[in-house]
């Protein structure tokens, strides 16, 4: 798998691609907001254009959309350089299916912790839920893609840490994230990879 040709790659050009169209023209809305208001993950509120927006009024993409949006240019660095790092190994153990199958699951369950532990009224933004996804992906079977096992759990713990000591940090997403990224390795170690593979290609 070259690198440039990864999907870990690709994702992280499509991310960044809507960080800078939502941050650098920001006259582009979509009936009266702007197009990270649209994206980002929230239950339910009033926005500028005097409508309610959000999951819990039917706007059901925000639930995926969540990993396109950030809050700034230090929030989107970070993160996709921590995708780029886990997220290439990830992709070359799983392959390209699996992996984006670990991606799905965890950016949901990331999503469904923070719309049910979150307030009602509080946006969350960035991919963090999916990217500790990853981290559960690699709990699981770290060993088997010959990465440093005691390295990953540190910097996993380490995050952790942050996410609870750092105010206005979404901590329910990356919680729910890597328990969705774990579950999902799971599922799919229990899989024959031939019949997902038939299945999906």
């Amino acid at each position: 798998m070259k690198l440039k040709n990864s999907l870990t790659t690709i994702l992280i050009v499509v991310i960044s691609g809507f960080f800078i169209i939502a941050n650098y023209a920001p006259t582009i809305t979509w009936s009266g907001i702007g197009l990270q208001d649209h994206l980002l993950l929230i239950n339910k509120a009033i926005f500028p254009d005097n409508q309610v927006h959000g999951v819990y009024a039917g706007e059901w993409w925000r639930v995926f959309t969540v990993a396109l949006t950030h809050a700034s240019w230090l929030h989107l660095g970070m993160n996709m350089l921590v995708l780029f790092q886990l997220g290439n190994i990830v992709e070359r153990f799983y392959g390209e299916i699996r992996y984006s199958l670990i991606l799905v699951a965890s950016v949901v369950s990331a999503s469904f912790a923070s719309l049910l532990l979150d307030p009602v009224n509080q946006p969350s933004v960035g991919a963090s839920g999916m990217i500790f996804g990853l981290f559960g992906a690699m709990v699981l079977t770290g060993k088997k893609m010959g990465v440093d096992y005691r390295q990953v759990m540190g910097y996993l713990v380490l995050n952790l840490v942050i996410g609870f000591a750092i105010p206005n940090v979404d901590w329910h997403a990356h919680v729910g994230g890597l328990i969705g990224g774990l579950l999902a390795a799971l599922v799919l170690q229990a899989l024959p990879r031939r019949r997902i593979q038939q299945r999906w290609e």
